[in-house]
């Protein structure tokens, strides 16, 4: 045996990275996995958008700030070339669309990762897995066996843990022939991301910030195959029909063309295995929520599971992941899919063009359709199921509180505790639980998860309904300095 851990995360993209770093910072021992020797080449980056549910999700690990001084952010994005998405109008301390390339994240990601303790072995591929009674064997090709209570498969849209475990895949491809290339201009566009779509087909330019640009495109009913040809010359002349000018391109250091596919396990869990991000669910890059909906995966598992490791719960906790985010998968799937045949393939379609061009402006004039389209984008709207009865909140994003001593919730959070915001309940602090005073007007109490969704919420609870109603979460049976102060409350 090469290594043992508590948990094995296989897979140092984004999301296995925010994992293996909150597990680590929670005290669990964590091997994270990487088939390439190396961090991904900057150029070879896919995803460019960082939606503000995930911005606050990077907040409560003090990393947003630092991750947004390095793009540009965009308070209104376009969809079908003619609904506009006015994200500054979200209620969160991040009302727009950060651009930045993947790297960036990862590099911020790794750099906590090791900070906590993570142990990172590259050039192990995964290509056997045995599950056990007590835990989980992983054979890789040059780095030998390790073991783990737990392993989490977060390597991608090819996963070798999910087909190792067995988990179906289905799903289909939905648009092919997409051409990309990063390439230099010699006009810099306007806007953050400049994308339109017309008869032509689709195009798209976005910038990496270090004078590099990703350029995207599509040619209007292309269905060619990925290995078929592609020059700098073709993608050039279709982002002059689409976008009015291909802004001086020149100098590509990469040009190729891939397929989008759909699908989504059809579990996220066999026994002591799971499966996060892309490797749970990928579909088209339209709307740019892949990264963003494996992240959010990530700090939905990472608090239960350490929880179950340590033993402060049981099974049934790890179960609750599958049940709130396969949901979650399916609806990014639906959201990034309408955008891909309103976008990506209408063009083709005159009649599909034509009944788009005119009726998608009259209906973004409703707001209820516009504040939905920007609540599901940016991950602000996603709300857990809640047990019948509940509160209304139950289950919803909390939002960036201001609380007594001048902090904010997202803040407070950062420790990775659940936060009890009450007024005038004498609960004492545990290892597991930060209580605190609400500032301004707020009169709810809310019992709020390490992933920031609330637990339980009551208007005027009684004792015994707060006491019952933090039995229920894995919150330590010691108080600093006390045993068993829940008790008390």
């Amino acid at each position: 045996m090469t290594g043992t851990a508590d948990v094995l995360v296989v897979g140092a993209g984004p999301t296995g990275l925010l994992l293996a770093g909150d597990l680590a910072a929670a005290g669990v021992r964590v091997t994270l996995l990487e088939r390439r020797e190396h961090a991904a080449d900057p150029g070879m980056t896919r995803a460019f958008a960082v939606h503000a549910r995930t911005l606050e999700v990077l907040d409560a690990r003090g990393l947003a700030d630092e991750l947004v001084a390095l793009g540009r952010t965009a308070p209104v994005v376009g969809v079908f070339g003619r609904i506009e998405l006015h994200l500054h109008r979200l209620r969160t301390r991040f009302p727009f669309v950060l651009i930045t390339p993947q790297y960036h994240v990862e590099e911020l990601l790794e750099r906590r990762a090791l900070a906590a303790g993570v142990r990172i072995v590259r050039g192990a591929e995964a290509v056997a897995l045995r599950q056990r009674a007590d835990g989980v064997d992983v054979d890789t090709v040059a780095k030998g066996t390790f073991g783990a209570s737990y392993v989490i498969g977060c390597d991608g849209v090819r996963s070798a843990v999910r087909r190792l475990t067995g988990i179906a895949f289905p799903g289909r491809s939905v648009v092919r022939s997409v051409m990309l290339a990063d390439v230099r201009l010699q006009e810099v566009p306007v806007d953050a991301v400049t994308t339109n779509s017309n008869k032509y087909g689709f195009a798209s330019l976005v910038p990496f910030g270090d004078g590099w640009y990703r350029a995207i495109g599509r040619i209007a009913g292309d269905d060619r195959p990925d290995d078929a040809p592609v020059v700098a010359e073709e993608l050039s002349g279709l982002l002059r029909r689409v976008l009015g000018s291909d802004h001086g391109m020149h100098d590509p250091r990469w040009i190729s063309r891939f397929h989008s596919d759909e699908r989504q396990a059809v579990r996220y869990r066999e026994g002591r295995v799971l499966l996060a991000g892309d490797a749970a669910h990928v579909h088209s890059p339209a709307g740019g929520m892949g990264m963003n909906t494996g992240l959010q995966d990530a700090a939905n598992l990472g608090w239960k599971l350490a929880a179950v490791v340590q033993g402060r719960a049981g099974e049934p906790l790890l179960d609750s992941y599958e049940a709130e985010r396969h949901p979650v998968g399916k609806q990014a799937l639906r959201v990034s899919g309408a955008i891909t045949r309103g976008v990506l393939n209408a063009p083709g379609n005159g009649l599909v063009r034509q009944l788009r061009e005119v009726a998608l402006p009259l209906l973004s004039l409703a707001n209820s359709l516009t504040d939905a389209g920007e609540h599901l984008l940016s991950g602000i709207g996603i709300a857990y199921p809640s047990p019948p009865g509940s509160h209304r909140l139950t289950g919803r994003r909390a939002p960036d509180l201001r609380i007594a001593g001048g902090q904010r919730l997202y803040e407070v959070l950062r420790d990775g505790r659940f936060v009890l915001i009450t007024r005038g309940h004498p609960v004492p602090e545990t290892d597991r639980l930060r209580v605190a005073a609400p500032t301004g007007p707020l009169r709810t109490t809310l019992l709020i998860r390490p992933d920031g969704h609330i637990a339980w919420a009551a208007d005027t609870p009684h004792p015994e309904q707060l006491h019952a109603a933090l039995e229920r979460w894995p919150l330590g049976a010691h108080r600093r300095g006390h045993r068993s102060g829940l008790h008390r409350c």
